[in-house]
């Protein structure tokens, strides 16, 4: 367990989409914009070369998810939570917090695409391929988003089943309002996945089944630019 003793009020706010897209330095890929979805947050994997500058190589979209986008009041919207967890999000704060941490402990209470759309920068070495990016994908989503269904041992544990390149298929894919030539995952319990090879990027995406009906599961490009939405 992390310990700090700074004020929760010094914490700075997470990376926003727009910064990391724009470190990233090349156009990202994103979940089409729909109602059901509205941006949590962002993730990223860089790294440096012999005390080099660093270099973003990929950056992953989170995303909450609205059952029932016309009102977010509805208890349909919220996640199917344990009593634990739900009586850990009702304690008050010993310190008081900043407006986005408390934002986003409100939005725990709703379900997550975590790390749903990635956007891969290949790197230099042959071993890198869209098959292995998609794959690899789908097993870090499976392996921190389904631990208890999926997950043998203590931490960091083993994946059951993981899945690998003979589960994946030719299959089209929607970018940018066009059927583009792509590969899907479509035999795994838990996710459904699908990416495509963009020539100097790679896109992949993995979105839990039981929230497909609620999604289209078309994709576009993300705009370049400081602003964030």
């Amino acid at each position: 367990m992390f310990l700090s003793d700074r004020d929760p009020i010094d914490f700075p706010a997470p990376e926003t989409i727009s910064s990391a897209a724009e470190r990233f330095q090349s156009p990202i890929i994103e979940m089409l914009q729909q109602a059901a979805l509205t941006e949590l947050g962002v993730g990223t994997v860089s790294s440096s070369a012999n005390g080099g500058p660093t270099t973003v190589e990929s950056v992953a979209i989170s995303y909450t998810l609205w059952r029932n986008p016309a009102n977010r009041d509805d208890p349909a919207n919220l996640a199917d939570l344990t009593e634990k967890m739900r009586a850990s999000l009702e304690v008050t704060p010993v310190k008081p917090l900043p407006e986005w941490m408390i934002e986003r402990v409100k939005l725990m209470r709703y379900p997550t695409l975590w790390e749903a759309v990635l956007t891969t920068r290949p790197n230099d070495g042959a071993w890198q391929t869209p098959e292995s990016v998609l794959v690899d994908h789908v097993n870090h989503v499976l392996g921190n988003t389904f631990r208890d269904e999926r997950v043998v041992g203590g931490f960091p544990g083993e994946l059951d089943a993981p899945v690998t390149k003979r589960h994946i298929e030719h299959a089209p894919v929607v970018l940018d309002s066009t059927v583009v030539s792509g590969m899907r995952i479509d035999t795994d319990t838990h996710v459904y996945a699908v990416g495509a090879d963009l020539g100097d990027r790679i896109f992949t995406a993995v979105i839990a089944r039981e929230h497909l009906p609620h999604l289209d599961i078309a994709f576009q490009t993300r705009p370049m630019g400081p602003a964030n939405r």
